[in-house]
């Protein structure tokens, strides 16, 4: 699949000098909201990415902010309800 984005004239001369390859930001802005959204896995966003291991996606993602892909937050209310759990099943 091609995608085509039309970008302003003037705005697609800041954009470039801004970025080495824009088509490349975009892909993997694509790529790291969708692992986000959990439309894309792990696996497809390194197919998306045409990256060679899944530590490379992973670093990607964690580039781009969407590795691990919880916030401290969730992990803390992660760990809080497994701690609820296991003190309910005793």
């Amino acid at each position: 699949m091609t995608l085509t984005v039309n970008i302003p004239d003037d705005l697609a001369v800041e954009l470039g000098a801004g970025f080495k390859n824009l088509g490349r930001v975009a892909l993997e802005a694509l790529a790291a909201e969708a692992y986000v959204k959990d439309v894309l896995s792990l696996e497809q966003v390194r197919r998306l990415l045409e990256l060679e291991s899944r530590w490379e996606a992973q670093a990607a993602l964690s580039r781009l902010g969407a590795w691990p892909g919880q916030s401290a937050e969730e992990i803390v209310e992660d760990a809080r309800r497994s701690f609820e759990f296991r003190h309910a099943v005793r």
